[in-house]
């Protein structure tokens, strides 16, 4: 049972008989958003898994010692966010969590990797091509000259979340596939002694064709998230340029703004 300030061991299945909920009634912030913040980040961190079953409002409320309004409404707001799921017969379930990603220059295997939600790669495509207009400005060769373009579908926990199409100078390092498959693009320069040192970013939105839709396995029109990127080294040479889109039910970046003084 949760008590204030005190760690309060959930016991109401195998899903939850590892977490402890610390719930601090004199604080400011309401106990529902306590309670879904502290499973949100449970969830986030692979400690409550896709398909972990976290029992019913009755018996969380009991176990938690908080009202049954105040874990309806934390678990509603897990619902709302694609989290969690109510599936009669069964009680509450996870159903996924949100990648957050913070907007500096790192990969997404290593920004998965770190938050403990398990990488996979599947490499689409790894060829050499002509440079379309846009990339060769970007990696400073000519336009039609060759390039190397590796496209791949990353994922976690069994499920698509983005889909990484990049161009690469030839002959910067070896892309071989099983090795693409089984780390990240960035790791892997870093392995070469390429030093990456700064990048040029922009990020959108926009709706998933049907063809994005069948491989990130979203709906036509879905909501995506767009990411372009050009990464440098530390000589200041362009070493990728890089055209990304992520699932927006499943991945969300995340940043801190400061004020300037």
């Amino acid at each position: 049972m949760a008590k204030t300030g005190d760690p309060a061991r959930a016991v109401s299945g195998p899903a939850l008989d590892s977490l402890d909920f610390t719930l601090d009634r004199g604080s400011p912030v309401p106990l529902y958003h306590q309670l879904a913040q502290q499973l949100e980040a449970a969830i986030e961190h692979g400690v409550l898994t896709p398909g972990s079953l976290l029992g019913n409002e009755v018996d969380l409320s009991v176990r938690l010692g908080l009202s049954r309004p105040t874990v309806r409404q934390a678990i509603q707001s897990l619902v709302d966010k694609g989290l969690l799921v109510r599936r009669r017969g069964v009680g509450t379930q996870v159903v996924h969590s949100q990648v957050k990603r913070p907007l500096e220059l790192s990969s997404l295997y290593d920004d998965l990797e770190a938050a403990g939600q398990g990488p996979s790669t599947r490499v689409v495509r790894n060829e050499t091509v002509p440079a379309p207009a846009d990339v060769a400005a970007a990696l400073g060769v000519a336009e039609g000259g060759e390039v190397v373009l590796l496209e791949r579908l990353r994922g976690t926990h069994g499920q698509p979340v983005a889909l990484l199409c990049n161009y690469l100078p030839c002959g910067l390092l070896d892309l071989d596939g099983a090795r693409l498959e089984s780390t990240g693009l960035y790791r892997m320069m870093r392995a070469t002694g390429i030093v990456l040192h700064s990048a040029r970013q922009t990020v959108g939105a926009r709706s998933a064709t049907a063809e994005e839709a069948v491989r990130l396995d979203e709906e036509e029109g879905a909501a995506l998230l767009t990411m372009e990127r050009t990464a440098y080294d530390d000589t200041g040479r362009p070493v990728e340029f890089g055209r990304h889109i992520y699932r927006a039910s499943r991945y969300a970046f995340d940043f801190q703004l400061l004020v300037r003084s």
